[in-house]
Parts: structure tokens; sequence; C-alpha cells
């Protein structure tokens, strides 16, 4: 089943409300604060859709599923960057999509690439990467700088780890909203 904008707009206004993870930011404002991040390092207008759209699998997977204590630590990975995958495809190109699929390997890469990265990344990211299968080796390594959009992934990784600020003041979602009708599929 697809999804429309309006579709995509009214999930991210209703099931988006709950806590990140165990951040401090629900993930509304985390996707917003990623979007933002995204465009003010001028981005193109898919990877700050795709920064928006990033971690919407999580709020699918939360429409199948109880509501998780926001407390409590995950047990395993629930593949989040694919999930909302089959929902976007008819709507967005894979200047959209294929960095949504990647973040999560963008972050296993980073750890494998920046000495400095891990000690950058939340407890619960910490946790995360664990459970998505922990650092890339050198060939795991070698084969993501071999996809398309692992540039554009890799920057999305950085503004999903920076978008956790408490209160930050973004663009309210209607303004991505806007920018999600440019860059649709027609």
């Amino acid at each position: 089943m697809s999804l429309s904008i309006p579709e995509i707009v009214q999930l991210l206004e209703s099931r988006a409300t709950t806590w990140y993870g165990q951040e401090a930011v629900s993930q509304l404002h985390h996707a917003l604060q990623c979007a933002h991040l995204a465009e003010q390092a001028h981005e193109t207008p898919e990877t700050v859709v795709a920064a928006l759209l990033h971690d919407l699998g999580h709020m699918l997977s939360a429409a199948r599923t109880p509501v998780a204590d926001h407390d409590a630590a995950p047990a395993k990975d629930d593949l989040h960057q694919f999930v909302a995958l089959p929902f976007l495809r008819k709507c967005f190109s894979d200047a959209v999509l294929e960095p949504i699929k990647l973040h999560v390997d963008a972050k296993r890469y980073l750890c494998a690439t920046d000495a400095l990265y891990w000690d950058s990344l939340s407890p619960a990211s910490k946790h995360s990467l664990e459970l998505q299968g922990g650092r890339f080796d050198d060939a795991q390594v070698r084969a993501f700088e071999e996809l398309t959009y692992y540039a554009q992934a890799v920057r999305l990784r950085r503004y999903d780890d920076m978008a956790k600020v408490p209160d930050q003041v973004t663009p309210a979602l209607a303004h991505y909203a806007s920018l999600m009708e440019q860059v649709a599929i027609a």
C-alpha cells in the first residue's frame, strides 16, 4: 500500500508525537530537526525530504505493535529503514528513498571510518548500532562507498545524530509538506 503526501502528514501528526526512543524529543520533533539541519546545509530538496522521512518506518511499525516503553531499550532491530520504503515508493524517487534505506548502514560506516564518531553517539544510538550489526568491516566499507547515494546517506546520518535537541525551533510540518509535494513523482 502506498501512502499519499496528506497521509504521510497525517501519520507524522498522529503517530510521531511519542518519544523518539530513549531520546528527549518526540519522533516528529526529531524528524523536523533533521530536515531543518539538511535544509540549512543547502541539501537538495530530495535529501531534505529523506531527512524528514528517514524514521517513518518506526511509526509504521508502531501502528502494528503496542506502544513501547520510552525508558526501555529495544531488544531487537526493527529494520525501520526498510519498513517505510513500500509505502513511499510510488510517491518518491530513489533520491529520497535510497538515503532513507541507507541511513542505518551509514552509522555502521561512520563507526568504521571516523575514529571520533562512536564517542559522539547517544547511548540509545550506541545500543541500536549493536542491534543493527555493529561497525562495518573493511569490505563492507568499500561496498558501501560504491553505492550511488552513500554520501547523501552519510550526511543524513549526521543530521539524524544532531537532531535530538529539546525545544529546538524548526519550520512547521506544513513547510516540509510543501517540499514533499515539490519532489513527489508526478
